[in-house]
Parts: structure tokens; C-alpha cells; sequence
């Protein structure tokens, strides 16, 4: 039922008057036209519907706040509303892929109002109709492919405006461990939250699961069964359940989907977090609850989870339990990415008591995670770059370097210079400077190399290529230093 003061909101609430104003005052004064790749007509209309839209969304999560239990049965015009529409569509990338439809961000942007218009009324009327994703495929850092499905610009739209609603209203049913994919939420707060976990809880024993092709397992007919839990609009289901059915198209071929939500498109990510919401995170904080003797910490980015344990026995227990619940929902943990292993302040010294050699290391989110020991002889988690990851992006930056051979200098300088800042905003936590520096020293040195080849009769000096480095190649940087145990607010659980 919906909440009544939803209900008062959505039939009390005075609009505001458009602004029709088509032109700046100085575009009219000077007779000049719009900006090219400038859209729409100002910005004062896309600041007035942004307000509109933030205060529609805060009265769906306040209202989810109150009730945790509510099912919304009225969220349908939210979606199609022109103003959540236009702030979806500004949301997008500009120069992402289009779809099998071939739409681009700027040519759909050229009639703007007149088409958010016609698509806000065949959702209204429920005409809309969602197409087939394109199916592409983007190398992975093992060498495998990962399958990617590229939907068409109006789909990315709709999808957009919808998780924007339904965010509010899982964003307060989502639990504190969950970070993947969350407004607010990144790689870096699970990193962290990981990290003062392991250091101050009692972990002994790490499980680093890997769910066999997650995407590609999940059920529709689940989906559905747990959307309805908090969503009682059936429009809403509806719209859910197109997207799970469009299929994709490949090679020109369409394929149905039977099962799985395809990476690409804005709703797969929140589909994939409400199943694994329900499938594992309710059921983990359950089963910590009956079944633990000891203590314990979850963290979850979307698929890729990390569960620690005080003794042992509970671990083993757990994955036994852990792949049972999984094979009820279709989902399947893969044999050789699980593993159970011993890692924890005490795991270096009770396997160096059994003759085990060092701790066993994981990866999680792009990073190694060993046992270590700080200088005053604390434990501590030290993190570095996965090596395979490191030598994967080192060999695509080499052959982009022979690519560019006979660019300008400046013009390649800017890419590196970019490439460089990303890899150190992503991989640069404490601890891992080692890692990151070296990979800078390896991008100079294979810039140098590339530059001599240039010319046979000039030899590039080194006392030269040195300025080149101080000038485009910024320094290695720490950019995620530690954070405490209150800076975190950490949802791990204890």
C-alpha cells in the first residue's frame, strides 16, 4: 500500500512553470546559435528538474526509512517523469558505445525535450519497448574475455531513471558490508573497511570466494520473486522483466535470454545486489547469528566477497553451508577461485610451528593482500598491485607507445600522463608504493625506448628524457592513505 503522505506528495505538490526560454538573452542579443555540442536550450531548466528530482527522490527514502517493511506500489511516475528522464540522460557517458540502433549521446541530444517527451508517454502507456543489448566483448586481466551487453541509448536511460528510484528504496535495505555499486560506495571504503577488519577483529582463517559466471547464473524468476519483496508496482516489475528478456544480439544474431542480466547497463549492477542481498547477505548475518562459536567479518563488492573466521571449524562449515544455499538459487562457487585459507596475526606463527612455509596471500579488488609485520612488530595487512594485473597493463601501454611511435611528443605525453594519475588514484593505497612507483619507472623506460627508435641519426640523451619525465610523467602518490576504525563507520560484522 502506499504511504499516505506519498500519495499527499504526488497530487499536492504545485509544479513549477517551465522556462521556455529557447536561447541565452546574449545568444538572442548577438544573434548567435548554440554551442556545438550544447544540446539543450540552458541550464536553468536542467537546474529546476534537478531540484524536482532530488526532492521526489528524498520523499521515497524518507518514506522508506519509516517502514522498512513498506512495499511501494506507486513509484511508476517517478520514472517517467520528464525531469528524472533528462537528469538520467546527463548522467550518461558522452562518448560511450551506442547500441544495436546505432543512437549516439549527441545526436539524441539535438531534439532533447521532444523525445524525452514521446518516451515519457510510452512508459506512461506502457509502450515502451526494450531492445537487445549488443554484445561485445573486453579483454580480462587473465587473458579470458568478458562478455559485455551495450544497450541502446534510450534503454540506458530509462535504466538509469529507474535505479535513481529504486536506490532510495534499497539503499535502506542493503546491509553495512555491501559496497559494490552503491551511491557513495566504492573499491576503496571495502578496501579499507577489509583491511581494519582483518587488523582489529580475531581473523585467523580467510574464505576468497569466486561465484562461476554470476551474471550470467542469475535467475529470472528469483529476481522477480525478490523485487517484489520491497516493490509493489507491478509497472516497475514489468519494466525489470523487459530488460531481463530483451536478449542480445550478436555476430546479428539474437539470442533470448533464459537466465542472467548482462554487464553493461545500469540496472544489471542493482539487480545483481538485490539477489545477492537476499541469496547470501541476509542469510550470512543469520547464520553468523546460529551457527558461529567465534568471531568474524564480511565484506562484499557485488560478486567478489571476502569472509574471516577465528577458528576454523566455523569456516568449514560455513563454505559447506555456503555452497548448499548457493545451488538452491542457481549460483555455483568456482572449484579452483575458492579457497580457504589461514591468514590473520597468528598465521604466520602457528604455520611456521607446522612447518607450512609463509601465510598464503589473496587478491581482492585488484590488490594482493599478504600477512605483514610493521616496523614496531604489529601485524598488519600489506597490499600490493596483482602482478599479473601490473604486467597486463604495462604490455598494453608498450604497444599503445609503438602505436603512437610518430606522434608529437606533447600529445603523447598527455596520454601518459593520464594513464599514469589513473593507475596511482586506483592502486594507490598505503603500502603499495613500491608497486606503483615501479610501474611509472617502467612506463619512462619504455617512452624512452620508443623515442630512440624515432630517428637513427639522433640519439636521444638521457639528461634530456629526464625533463620529459619531470615534465609529463607525474610523480607515484599515495592517494588512499589508512583510515581509522570511526573514519570508516565500518558495516563490518562483529
Amino acid at each position: 500500500m502506499m504511504h499516505e503522505r506519498e500519495k499527499s506528495d504526488r497530487f499536492t505538490v504545485p509544479k513549477k512553470p517551465s522556462n521556455k526560454a529557447e536561447r541565452s538573452a546574449a545568444e538572442k542579443a548577438e544573434g548567435r546559435s548554440l554551442a556545438k555540442g550544447n544540446p539543450l536550450r540552458g541550464d536553468t531548466n536542467r537546474m529546476q528538474s534537478r531540484s524536482k528530482v532530488n526532492s521526489a527522490l528524498r520523499r521515497i527514502r524518507q518514506a522508506a526509512e519509516r517502514d522498512r517493511k513498506v512495499r511501494f506500489t506507486s513509484l511508476m511516475h517517478h520514472i517517467y517523469s520528464v525531469d528524472t528522464l533528462r537528469e538520467a540522460y546527463f548522467s550518461l557517458k558522452r562518448e560511450a558505445a551506442p547500441g544495436v540502433d546505432g543512437e549516439t549521446w549527441r545526436h539524441y541530444g539535438l531534439e532533447l525535450e521532444e523525445r524525452l517527451q514521446d518516451l515519457s508517454e510510452r512508459l506512461a502507456r506502457g509502450a515502451y519497448r526494450a531492445s537487445p543489448a549488443q554484445r561485445v566483448y573486453v579483454p580480462k586481466a587473465d587473458g579470458r574475455q568478458r562478455p559485455i551487453g551495450v544497450p541502446v541509448l534510450e534503454d540506458k536511460i530509462v535504466q538509469r531513471a529507474t535505479v535513481a528510484v529504486l536506490n532510495q528504496v534499497y539503499e535502506t535495505e542493503f546491509v553495512g558490508f555491501s559496497y559494490g555499486f552503491r551511491p557513495g560506495r566504492g573499491q576503496h571504503d571495502a578496501l579499507a573497511a577489509l583491511n581494519t577488519a582483518i587488523v582489529t577483529k580475531k581473523v585467523n582463517h580467510v574464505l576468497d570466494a569466486d561465484i562461476r559466471g554470476f551474471f550470467d547464473a542469475i535467475s529470472h524468476e528469483w529476481t522477480v520473486k525478490f523485487v517484489e519483496h520491497r516493490i509493489g508496482d507491478e509497472r516497475v516489475v514489468r519494466l525489470i522483466q523487459k530488460w531481463l528478456k530483451a536478449g542480445v544480439l550478436e555476430d546479428g544474431i539474437w539470442k533470448q535470454a533464459e537466465e542472467g542480466t548482462p554487464q553493461g547497463g545500469s540496472a544489471s549492477p542493482l539487480l545483481a545486489n538485490i539477489y545477492l542481498h537476499y541469496v547470501f547477505d541476509l542469510w550470512v548475518q543469520q547464520w553468523r547469528t546460529k551457527q558461529a562459536h567465534g568471531d568474524g567479518i564480511v565484506v562484499r563488492f557485488c560478486d567478489d566477497f571476502i569472509v574471516g573466521f577465528q577458528y576454523r571449524f566455523d569456516a568449514e562449515l560455513f563454505l559447506a553451508d555456503l555452497k548448499e544455499r548457493f545451488l538452491k538459487f542457481g549460483l555455483e562457487l568456482h572449484p579452483e577461485k575458492t579457497r580457504l585459507i589461514e591468514f590473520g596475526r597468528y598465521a604466520a606463527s602457528d604455520r611456521k610451528l607446522h612447518k607450512l612455509g609463509k601465510p598464503e596471500t589473496f587478491d581482492f579488488l585488484g590488490l594482493t593482500h599478504i600477512c605483514g609485520i610493521t616496523r614496531s612488530g604489529k601485524f598488519t595487512v600489506q597490499r600490493k598491485t596483482i602482478r599479473k594485473r601490473l604486467r597486463t597493463k604495462l604490455k598494453e601501454v608498450r604497444a599503445e607507445l609503438r602505436r603512437r611511435l610518430h606522434d608529437p611528443i606533447p600529445e603523447v605525453g598527455h596520454w601518459l600522463r593520464s594513464v599514469v594519475n589513473g593507475h596511482c588514484r586506483y592502486y594507490g593505497v598505503t603500502g603499495n608504493y613500491p608497486s606503483i612507483s615501479r610501474f611509472r619507472y617502467e612506463v619512462a623506460k619504455s617512452w624512452y625506448r620508443v623515442l630512440r627508435r624515432r630517428s637513427q641519426r639522433v640519439s636521444l640523451t638521457w639528461e634530456r628524457m629526464a625533463r620529459l619525465i619531470k615534465r609529463w610523467i607525474p610523480p607515484a602518490r599515495i592517494y588512499h592513505p589508512g583510515r581509522s576504525m570511526k573514519q570508516l563507520q565500518l558495516g563490518v560484522q562483529t
